[in-house]
């Protein structure tokens, strides 16, 4: 337990009626890469805003760092503690340049405008240039921003989050729309950012949460199906039952018949 940095017990989300989460728990460790898998309608984008305090919970309890209680804390107040959210759309600025925008997004005290006619200390471009290495742009620091690829666009987003130094990452479907170079590269973006920080990725591409999942959350109908190694949770026939509609010895039979 000293490794946690964030606990979610027993979290119900109810809307008008409609239970979008169940008593859902999830415990997150520092370091982390967990995968958010399930249907469609699994509660898992959900659970994601419960976490950086876009939905506010019916019932349970969201800690950080094993002693602040979130749970009823507003979006700013969760983002400055150190929790990042992106959506599956990137957010940058597109008449910017790429360094522009990781300018913009440097946690400072200054506003944004006062950000962008402030000098630039010599440590402040050390960051990013090296959160522009990290992010594979730093050929592309002087185009305009709308003129990258849509994979790009995400990584320059990924980049600006994390110059706000956040100590966990909430990535929602972020390889959505990507080629398979873009995909790879994101998955090894994602395993570098994770020696440093969590990161939680609700994701629907199966080949991507196989091929870098080291622990995957499976949600169904608001609530924790099954949680493990991605081996673990292919050889569960819940699981199988829940994406195929029916259970693995049921095909099995058939298959041998």
């Amino acid at each position: 337990m000293e490794s946690v940095i964030l606990q979610c017990d027993e979290v119900t989300v109810d809307f008008d009626g409609f239970k979008a989460i169940q008593g859902m728990n999830l415990s997150l460790e520092r370091g982390e890469l967990r995968f958010l898998i399930g249907p469609n309608g699994a509660g898992k984008t959900t659970m994601l805003d419960v976490i950086c305090g876009k939905v506010k919970p019916t019932a349970g309890k969201v800690v950080f760092s094993k002693t602040i209680d979130i749970t009823r804390k507003k979006e700013h107040q969760i983002a400055e503690l150190g929790i990042g959210r992106k959506f599956q759309t990137p957010s940058i600025f597109p008449t910017l340049t790429v360094y522009e925008n990781l300018e913009i997004a440097m946690k400072q005290k200054r506003g944004v405008f006062a950000a962008m006619r402030a000098r630039m200390r010599m440590e402040d471009h050390d960051r990013i240039e090296a959160q522009l290495e990290m992010i594979g742009l730093e050929t592309k620091a002087d185009w305009r921003a709308g003129g990258l690829s849509h994979g790009e666009k995400q990584w320059l987003e990924i980049g600006m989050m994390l110059l706000q130094e956040p100590e966990i990452l909430l990535l929602d479907e972020p390889v959505a729309g990507m080629t398979d170079n873009e995909t790879e590269k994101t998955g090894e973006l994602l395993k570098q950012i994770s020696r440093t920080q969590s990161i939680v990725v609700v994701e629907h591409d199966m080949e991507f949460v196989r091929n870098f999942a080291s622990k995957v959350t499976v949600m169904h109908e608001g609530k924790l199906l099954k949680e493990g190694s991605m081996e673990d949770v292919q050889r569960d026939d819940r699981v199988a039952e829940v994406y195929l509609g029916k259970r693995r010895d049921a095909d099995a039979s058939r298959s041998t018949a």
